[in-house]
């Protein structure tokens, strides 16, 4: 697994991250490098159906394999045809993007997808070309309009609303002097929000780190992100919009300074400036990984969860437990979503198995073993009833349908004809249907839909 990569403590002896008890030593990376690169009982689906499936406020393909019926109403709002179990559409799309490489926590994301209100969607990619594409598209799942370029060394994740699309971008840093106590943190990377309306034109962005004004990354006080765990995911409580990431922790240590891992979660309000958030928080856990979070409307709150080896544990940022682990190389947390009780369902895995656990406020409550022999579980809102796992099987993913209340599976498993990556994620959208960005054959990028259910 990419988050147990070598670490050297400060002092240079080089040790892995395997024990159960918390490693509270500061830790820089070695030299090497990542090379860049009651719920209704379904019918089961037909074969046939599954084979096709600190920064300043600025101014300024091919057709589907399965298509179904995907236009707008007189209201703009898509029309995805719904039926009594899932049916997936899988849409070749022209984007240059780059390949899935090692698929490591500490590797580029090919791509990330947001739903609009009305059932579109915005498409943002990493491309060939070392530039962050994001581009519009129909209910088809098709290009519409021109792309947008921006800079950016990695893309985290993408987020969409009535009046545009804010993306979660890392971009280059300074580090500065130092000097450090030991080993080698390069790059200081900063990561930033930045918004567009629905023309494409940029209205703000934002940095949420805290470099600039004369602090690099190896200053005291420093947070900024580094190529060891530094993935982030977006969520949006309707005006303000939050960012939940892995971060590098600079502290002073004598003459010298430690580089320290953890997460951080900054909320930035409509107009682009950083708010002060109950919610929002520094340094969260360490070490850190995974970090997931998702808007809860009937608690008012922004939710999170992480993998950390404080503990070995799945836990809520910081630090209640939701589930033990241990830390032997496989504990991965997958994604977080709003439960139909008002709490909360993650997914995670542990030996290769893959888990379900309910939780409002801390220790789980009720833990569904699903029998998915994976590493890296995804899950996602399917409509106001259910939620959708999947996880890499052979060449392509396999899904599972499960109440959104009880945690009970619905239905019959079943494919998805395009290949898994670890760190990307699904998508709910307002009618009903779920989608995921996959890297196709080309550079192309192969849209996923799961349709509707009846």
């Amino acid at each position: 697994m990419e988050h147990w990569r070598r670490l050297l403590i400060v002092a240079g002896a080089a040790v892995g991250i395997t024990a159960a008890s918390t490693i509270a030593a500061a830790i820089t990376l070695t030299a090497d490098q990542p090379e860049r690169n009651t719920v209704p009982e379904l019918a089961s689906t037909s074969e046939s159906a599954l084979e096709t499936e600190g920064g300043e406020a600025a101014s300024d393909g091919g057709p589907a394999e399965l298509q179904a019926s995907a236009v707008p109403n007189d209201d703009g709002m898509c029309n995805r045809t719904a039926g009594p179990s899932p049916e997936v559409t899988v849409t070749e799309v022209d984007a240059d993007v780059i390949g899935n490489g090692g698929e490591g926590d500490t590797d580029p994301l090919p791509a990330a997808i947001a739903a609009t209100p009305t059932g579109r969607s915005w498409l943002a990619w990493d491309g060939t070309d070392d530039q962050i594409h994001l581009a519009r598209l129909d209910c088809d799942d098709q290009i519409e309009g021109d792309q947008v370029e921006l800079e950016g060394i990695d893309l985290q994740d993408v987020i969409a609303d009535e009046d545009g699309v804010t993306v979660l971008v890392t971009r280059e840093g300074a580090c500065g002097d130092g000097p450090l106590c030991g080993g080698s943190s390069s790059p200081c990377a900063t990561m930033h929000m930045v918004r567009f309306d629905n023309a494409g034109a940029q209205v703000w962005e934002r940095q949420v780190t805290n470099l600039g004004d004369g602090l690099d990354g190896y200053d005291d006080g420093a947070r900024f992100v580094w190529w060891y765990q530094h993935h982030g995911r977006l969520a949006s409580d309707g005006a303000n919009t939050a960012a939940y990431f892995g971060v590098a922790i600079t502290v002073a240590n004598g003459g010298c300074v430690d580089i320290h891992q953890g997460d951080r979660m900054q909320v930035v309000d409509a107009d682009g400036n950083l708010a002060d958030h109950a919610d929002s928080f520094a340094v969260g856990c360490s070490h850190s990984w995974t970090t997931r979070i998702a808007w809860n409307a009937d608690r008012d709150e922004f939710g999170m969860v992480c993998a950390t080896d404080n503990q070995c544990r799945i836990a809520v940022p910081a630090y209640t437990t939701v589930a033990d682990g241990t830390c032997d190389g496989t504990l991965f947390g997958g994604d977080l979503v709003t439960a139909a009780d008002g709490g909360y369902w993650t997914a995670w895995s542990q030996g290769g198995q893959a888990r379900l656990e309910h939780f409002t406020d801390g220790p789980s409550d009720s833990t569904v073993e699903t029998g998915a022999d994976t590493d890296h579980p995804h899950l996602v809102g399917y409509g106001d009833a259910h939620m959708l796992l999947a996880w890499a099987s052979g060449d392509g993913m396999r899904a599972q349908v499960y109440s959104a209340d009880s945690g009970d599976a619905a239905g019959e498993g079943f494919d998805i004809d395009v290949p898994d990556h670890a760190y990307q994620a699904f998508k709910a959208y307002p009618d009903g249907s779920a989608a995921y960005p996959a890297a196709g054959g080309g550079g192309s990028i192969r849209i996923a839909r799961v349709m509707p259910l009846s």
